[in-house]
């Protein structure tokens, strides 16, 4: 070893004599030779770049001949096997089933409206009644020609189980009494149509239109909004090649950052059916609401369980290098004594990555001591001082 480094030291001693019988460099520059100038810059880079390494290497023999116990100082972790789960994170809206304008089914003015917003309400419970036109006077006239109908087919019936009168003024009384049964019917659901109900249990959000207005169905004429804020759903689109590994009962992470609040819930259903424009399938996320804060269309970050080891090793990004073979390695404190380790290179195989951590297929086993701080300082072989370990 020692020949060697004389033999190192000689040849640079006769590099720089040669150097001695060149032109100086202030010749060169007063001779103004643009090639010149070039060929001797390139030639003192490349001498530049051979004393670095030949000073890089003679570092590394001093550090091992040396006897001083002068070592690097670092700090380990124990790799130890624990489970992983990698989530996917996406973005989605609150959405609702249950959140509908309602809309009059009779032309008329807007004569009473029940409820006010932010009012519960009940299916089936009255919210607004519509101007009839005199319908309801009419269906009281029928109902009083049905109950005539009714007296005189009963008693036109009693006759004719006795053999008393005509079979035809018997079918008649019937046939009168039926039709004055369907025109009680016809006119009472008319008339229904001029109240407004509430189609489901839910929230009066806005009543939209006032007492007075005239109303018509259809567009423009949509007299309350009616929104339900028990089954709330997100529902965010995910890439097609996720498709194996997202299912219905999934673990899922959603965060609302408006309210600063997360909830955990599972994945509901996946879709069948895979969108050529995105190349992407719908997943629907149930959302508990219980204390009324999640509104329709508030934005939600989705984090998804897409991937669970149950006996991975995690190590820091950080501590992880890379070779010019694009080998991922990280340093092991081998051989520990006395606080004092060797540093061994170990190639590593990488997976998934989830925050700072990232999971390790192979190179590593359960109970190895990585080096954490000064792992980019140190070498393959050398002897290292340890700290704190975790």
């Amino acid at each position: 070893m020692k020949n060697a480094l004389y033999i190192s030291l000689a040849f640079l001693l006769l590099a720089a004599c040669g150097d001695k019988q060149d032109q100086s460099v202030e010749e060169i520059i007063s001779g103004a030779d643009l090639e010149t100038l070039r060929a001797r810059r390139s030639s003192i880079s490349e001498q530049q770049r051979m004393l670095d390494t030949d000073i890089e290497k003679l570092d590394s023999a001093i550090a091992l001949l040396s006897d001083e116990e002068n070592y690097p100082l670092v700090s380990t972790i124990e790799a130890t096997v624990s489970p992983f789960n990698h989530f996917l994170e996406l973005q989605g809206d609150v959405k609702t089933r249950q959140n509908v304008l309602v809309y009059p089914e009779m032309a008329g003015t807007l004569d009473q409206i029940l409820v006010k917003e932010g009012q519960r309400v009940q299916k089936g419970q009255l919210l607004a009644r519509i101007d009839d036109g005199g319908m309801s006077s009419q269906l009281a006239q029928l109902r009083t020609q049905a109950e005539l109908s009714k007296t005189t087919f009963e008693r036109q019936k009693r006759l004719w189980d006795q053999k008393i009168g005509s079979e035809i003024q018997y079918l008649q009384a019937k046939a009168n009494y039926e039709a004055q049964k369907d025109a009680v019917a016809q006119a009472e659901s008319q008339l229904s149509k001029a109240t407004i109900r509430a189609p489901f249990t839910g929230i009066v959000d806005d009543v939209i239109k006032d007492e007075g207005t005239v109303v018509s169905p259809g567009p423009g004429s949509e007299v309350f909004r009616i929104v339900n804020l028990s089954d709330m759903y997100i529902e965010v689109e995910v890439p097609e090649r996720y498709v194996g590994s997202i299912s219905e009962g999934k673990e899922v992470k959603v965060y609302f950052p408006v309210l600063g609040d997360s909830i955990s819930t599972q994945v509901r259903t996946t879709g069948n059916f895979i969108n050529p424009n995105n190349r992407s399938f719908t997943v629907e996320i149930p959302v508990p609401n219980k204390n009324g804060k999640i509104k329709p269309n508030l934005t939600a970050r989705v984090m998804i369980n897409d991937y669970t080891n149950e006996e991975a090793i995690l190590i820091p990004q950080s501590i992880i290098s890379e070779n010019a073979q694009g080998e991922q390695y990280a340093y092991l404190a081998a051989d520990p004594e006395n606080g004092i380790a060797v540093a061994r290179r170990s190639i590593i195989t990488t997976g998934l990555t989830q925050g700072s951590e990232v999971e390790v297929l192979s190179g590593l086993k359960d109970g190895d001591r990585v080096i954490k701080e000064g792992a980019r300082s140190v070498k393959d072989g050398q002897k290292v001082e340890l700290l704190n370990q975790e």
